[in-house]
């Protein structure tokens, strides 16, 4: 089981990867079982994979690896860069951008070093959904599996948010503790399942202790940034290899499901699963069937000698 002060358990690989940065890292279960990467979305820290979705992992005998990406919780900060410009960079001026999803899968790789893993199955959500395609892509004989969760190729025709919906969010407070909380509930809440409950309390714990960890307001600006400079993957994923799931939620308003759809069509032999009421996020109802289709895959892969 997962310790309950999760602060104990946090551990960091030191300048990791060509960019030499440091990452935060949770290691869990048996270093035995097969190891399992869990690479969070955009600006979301390592503690948006929920505790009990992580014990589930462990409780179908696989090894979970949460971490920090860069510009995240207490892994390193480009705080040094250009002030990413969201606006040039949507219309192709990319001065701005500090880095690319190349470099956030270089340091994913680079954390697999720093553990002594030759290869390890990924599991990525949104942006994560994005870095772990990079990496499958770029780095083939490092990833045993690939799970890409409400995440999308790069392809501008698919996997566009719902902006009509999602247009009254606005930008988080900057510097007030309690007004940010309150933010993140609005937010997680406009984005999530319509078809599951939303546990509000669950989501306020979370976004003070992601207050207290970390608050840069320009991290997720830089990944947001990176992502549009990296562009269409399409092509690219068609020659992926690897033994791969998509997850989707069909009422994902922040990554549409078309994006899902794209994934799992361009990569050959991908499964697909779709769920009804799922929105941009993980729900508890579902994390056993996650956990299910997740290990099914991993443990065919290792089966088939996938290492």
């Amino acid at each position: 089981m997962i310790p309950e002060n999760e602060a104990i358990a946090v551990k960091k690989a030191l300048r990791t990867g060509p960019s030499r940065i440091d990452i935060a890292y949770q290691r869990f279960g048996s270093p035995a079982s097969p190891p399992v990467l869990l690479i969070m979305g955009g600006g979301a820290q390592m503690i948006a994979w929920p505790e009990g979705f992580c014990d589930a992992l462990i409780a179908r005998g696989l090894q979970p690896i949460r971490f920090d990406n860069r510009d995240t919780g207490l892994s390193t900060h480009i705080s040094d860069a250009p002030v990413p410009d969201l606006y040039a960079a949507m219309a192709g001026d990319y001065a701005s951008v500090s880095y690319t999803l190349s470099d956030m899968a270089a340091d994913t790789v680079g954390l697999m070093d720093a553990l002594g893993l030759g290869s390890a199955h990924l599991v990525g959500a949104s942006l994560g959904g994005m870095i772990a395609q990079t990496v499958a892509i770029e780095y083939p004989e490092r990833v045993r599996s690939l799970t890409s969760m409400m995440s999308t190729t790069g392809d501008k025709s698919v996997g566009q948010p719902d902006f009509a919906s999602l247009g009254h969010i606005g930008a988080p407070p900057q510097d007030d503790r309690q007004g940010f909380i309150a933010w993140q509930v609005q937010a997680l809440k406009a984005v999530g399942s319509p078809g599951y409950p939303f546990d509000e309390a669950a989501a306020a714990e979370r976004a003070a202790l992601a207050w207290d960890r970390d608050h840069d307001p320009l991290g997720m600006l830089r990944q947001s940034v990176a992502v549009l400079k990296s562009g269409d993957r399409t092509d690219k994923l068609r020659r992926v290899r690897t033994p791969t799931l998509v997850i989707h939620g069909a009422a994902d308003k922040m990554c549409d499901v078309s994006g899902g759809r794209a994934t799992a069509a361009a990569i050959p032999g991908a499964e697909l699963a779709i769920y009804e009421g799922m929105g941009h996020g993980l729900p508890q109802e579902l994390w056993t069937d996650f956990a299910d289709r997740i290990a099914d895959l991993i443990h065919r892969a290792e089966g088939n000698g996938i290492r």
